[in-house]
């Protein structure tokens, strides 16, 4: 049995599960965001299990008239449990 969770816990490490987790990551933040023309802008950080959470800066444009198609920012936070992701404006990262 303890062989069998050795197995499992490497498989969840290996190049091809990271890759998958950031391309779920990326699908989910994208399909909840405000943005128009969303994409990540670098890398997505991994906080460990305790915290169970992936965080990944998207940047777009604002699409409603009054933004003036205005360049924007949000930060998604996805749940990896849940597999669920939510973002908030970000504006406020950098100047």
């Amino acid at each position: 049995m303890s062989g069998m969770l050795l197995v499992a816990v490497a498989q969840a490490s290996t190049p091809s599960a990271w890759k998958d987790h950031d391309r779920q990551l990326t699908q989910a933040c994208i399909a909840a965001s405000g943005l128009k023309d969303a994409k990540p802008v670098g890398g997505p950080i991994a906080y460990d299990d305790r915290v169970p959470v992936t965080a990944l800066v998207l940047a777009g444009r604002y699409p409603q008239k009054h933004m003036n198609n205005r360049p924007g920012r949000e930060l998604c936070i996805w749940d990896r449990k849940a597999g669920k992701a939510y973002v908030s404006e970000a504006d406020q990262l950098l100047p």
